[in-house]
């Protein structure tokens, strides 16, 4: 959810130029299935079309992608363990969790365990809109 609610909001801001966003799975249940339909009902109840400009199939994390980016954004605890152990550590301290931009530190609520996808979609977007604002304060 959080990949297609921030490239909404870049959108939205007239800075798609200026990002270049992507998800990727931390662990492998997932590798190669599309958004799960509850997601996408979610956030295509904001607007939000997942399958704009192609259809988004989870992909593994790898190495590689802590040189390929420039943040890397967990949703929670678990999310961070699984990423400093795929890239081998965090010397540049690239990887980071959403809601710790906002008031609200802490996990974004999992709908895989509670099906509370409205409470991921708050926690999602808050989280968003909060880095967001950070790199609007930069520029």
């Amino acid at each position: 959810m959080a990949e297609f609610v921030m490239k909404d909001l870049v959108r939205k801001a007239g800075r798609e130029d200026e990002f270049y966003i992507e998800s990727a799975a931390t662990s492998t249940e997932e590798i190669g299935n599309s958004v799960y339909p509850p997601a996408r009902r979610k956030l295509a109840e904001h607007g939000i079309d997942v399958c704009r400009p192609k259809v988004k199939t989870a992909r593994q994390m790898t190495r590689s992608d802590y040189d390929r980016f420039d943040l890397l954004i967990g949703m929670d605890s678990w999310n961070i363990r699984n990423m400093r152990n795929i890239c081998g550590g965090d010397p540049e301290g690239k990887i980071v969790m959403l809601m710790d931009f906002t008031t609200r530190p802490g996990d974004v609520a999992d709908p895989w365990y509670t099906g509370d996808f409205e409470a991921t979609w708050r926690d999602v977007l808050e989280g968003c809109q909060a880095l967001i604002d950070r790199f609007n304060n930069c520029v």
